[in-house]
């Protein structure tokens, strides 16, 4: 199949908009950036009520991916979007300067390009959504990706567990900020989600937003934590009604992370917000998605449930480290018919 051919199907496949045959800008973001979400009153009102049946869930979350068949050139017009929505993460102890400028390199380039040109998208921007990393590595991730539009996101705020206290965790964000982070990830307080204290996480994560400034806000619920899949939904009300422009599953470090059930119910979440008159809100899974069939799952409950807006990385992230490497390889079977070993997909 030619280049020009495979283009204009995924182009008219991932939905996006269909340049003359050959153009190549069908796999560029192309929807317009939202307006962030400003929040609203904490109104309990809107939630209280909502009990989630646990069994319902995992029914409905079940079929999702029974319900939409994506293969051949349609799958890796798929795969290109969900390499767009990556949030390519470090977040380990022995992180160095090092290995963060090669993780950057990557976002820049993830794909080799002999398969870039194969699929026929030579000069067309194919980055990952976003670096994310330690405050400390921040301004090392900057300026490896300066002039390149890719967002630099932090984690902050006494990441993974949250609890030191508030003013520290508000001071971690300011100096993420300063230096450089575009993005901020924090972690809200479980407690106040266990405790049903719906004041205080508001309160909360209204200060943390404030801190933000300019740079947008990730709340990362840690899901596994909170036990029920009704706090779950309780607590992303909760969150996007305080200002959060995308809520978030998980750190990636609780027993249990971002599951299909959880993402369901964060999702409906989303859509009860924006009935409400909130604002569109993003959503980032993150934790356990290590395979191309992971990130497509995640895209068709985004297809799904809240539309194709919801398929940009201005209102979808997945938050992952070895996602990519497995997405590369799948490309590179769609591209050749043959799958590669592992090692010739790097992450740096």
């Amino acid at each position: 199949m030619s280049s020009e051919r495979t283009s204009t199907l995924m182009n008219e496949q991932a939905g996006m908009i269909r340049p003359e045959p050959g153009d190549g800008r069908e796999l560029v973001a192309v929807t317009p950036a939202h307006a962030r979400n400003e929040g609203m009153v904490l109104r309990p009102d809107l939630f209280e009520g909502v009990e989630i049946n646990l069994s319902a869930a995992r029914r409905r979350a079940a079929t999702m991916t029974t319900r939409r068949s994506v293969k051949k050139q349609w799958q890796a017009a798929w795969l290109i979007k969900a390499i767009q929505t990556i949030d390519l993460t470090t977040l380990a102890g022995d992180d160095t300067p090092g290995r963060v400028r090669r993780l950057c390199a990557k976002a820049r380039n993830p794909l080799r390009a002999d398969l870039i040109a194969a699929l026929g998208l030579e000069g067309e921007r194919v980055t990952t959504g976003a670096v994310c990393v330690y405050p400390t590595m921040v301004a090392t991730a900057a300026h490896a990706l300066a002039g390149t539009g890719i967002p630099v996101a932090s984690v902050a705020t006494g990441f993974p567990a949250g609890l030191t206290p508030l003013p520290q965790r508000l001071e971690e964000i300011r100096y993420a900020v300063g230096e450089g982070a575009d993005e901020i990830d924090i972690v809200i307080t479980r407690a106040h989600v266990l405790n049903r204290d719906w004041p205080a996480l508001y309160d909360e994560v209204s200060a943390m937003r404030e801190a933000c400034g300019e740079a947008h806000l990730k709340a990362i619920l840690a899901t596994g934590d909170l036990k029920t899949l009704t706090n779950v939904y309780k607590a992303s009300m909760v969150a996007m009604m305080a200002g959060a422009d995308f809520i978030k599953t998980s750190t990636g470090m609780e027993a249990v992370n971002a599951t299909m059930p959880v993402s369901l119910v964060m999702v409906r979440a989303i859509r009860d917000y924006l009935d409400a008159g909130g604002a569109p809100v993003g959503f980032k899974p993150a934790g356990g998605l290590r395979s191309a069939k992971d990130a497509m799952a995640w895209l068709i409950l985004m297809k799904e449930e809240l539309g194709r807006d919801w398929m940009e990385p201005d209102l979808f992230r997945i938050g992952a480290s070895s996602l990519l490497a497995d997405i590369e390889r799948q490309i590179e079977h769609f591209v050749t018919g043959r799958y590669s070993a592992g090692h010739r997909h790097p992450m740096g």
